[in-house]
């Protein structure tokens, strides 16, 4: 190796590193200053101590809101990867006339602005009397993150062999057994994979769940709740909390689709 490969080679690590503190300082940060026994981040610590922690596990809005949260992503994330596998299947399987405009639509939410999204997902909610609800908030979730399940679960399908399927019926199995014991089976991994990843999204997502869940807040609207009331060190916690639960499910996501045979990275 050259001296000026060497040199390259170098600089791109560098480059790499410094992206990497880049990005993770202000996270690594949240969570010091979550266990920092005074009210001010500031350095040196004042102390080690769980009080804020113990805090926010006391404050019953907060747990309301975790649990809507947790429930919201689980209800979200369920049904995301069931029309997102349906929606990949069809695509698939099946060619149609405007089988391109039906993926151009079927993929379009996440590339509208969450603003934007929110605005008209308030316009219709509101229009068909669902507005303000706990539901309000899965509905918009589960339209922004089906196309996040579609997207991982075509990759997958992709790589089976459809003469799977024609020989399962040439065997005598039903379309419904072949789907059961063929398609299913194989597409396992990425239906996993989306699971915690659209949960991930879900759980994360605020400007969504800030237009049109009215006073059913999720963790990120009552982080936005508690920042416009003072400057608190509970919200370091909260942050620390929700990082933690939404970085573990991209991780399992992550490591399940890399291990079912897909070398393309998630990307979210």
């Amino acid at each position: 190796m050259t001296y000026a490969n060497r040199l390259l080679r170098d600089s791109l690590w560098v480059y790499v590193l410094l992206v990497y503190v880049f990005v993770f300082t202000p996270i690594v940060a949240s969570f010091v200053f979550s266990l920092n026994a005074d009210r001010f981040p500031t350095l040196p610590l004042g102390g080690l101590s769980f009080e804020w922690y113990r805090e926010i596990l006391a404050d019953s809005g907060v747990r309301q809101a975790f649990r809507n949260s947790i429930v919201v992503s689980l209800v979200s994330g369920t049904v995301a990867t069931v029309l997102g596998f349906g929606a990949a299947y069809t695509d698939f399987r099946f060619d149609f006339v405007g089988k391109k405009v039906y993926l151009a639509l079927a993929l379009l939410p996440p590339t509208v602005p969450l603003v934007i999204f929110g605005l008209a997902m308030l316009a219709f909610l509101s229009r068909v009397s669902l507005a303000g609800h706990l539901h309000s908030v899965m509905i918009s979730h589960i339209v922004l993150c089906t196309p996040f399940a579609m997207a991982l679960i075509r990759i997958r399908l992709s790589q089976m062999d459809p003469a799977l399927e024609e020989a399962a019926w040439n065997l005598g199995a039903s379309r419904w057994r072949t789907m059961a014991s063929v398609v299913v089976p194989f597409a396992a991994p990425a239906l996993v994979s989306a699971w915690c990843l659209t949960m991930a999204v879900s759980f994360d997502e605020f400007a969504i769940a800030w237009f049109v869940a009215g006073l059913n807040e999720t963790v990120p609207v009552a982080i936005l709740q508690t920042l416009q009331g003072t400057v608190s060190p509970r919200i370091n916690a909260i942050g620390s909390i929700v990082f933690s639960m939404s970085i573990v499910l991209v991780v399992i996501a992550q490591l399940v689709y890399m291990r079912s045979g897909c070398k393309q990275p998630i990307n979210t």
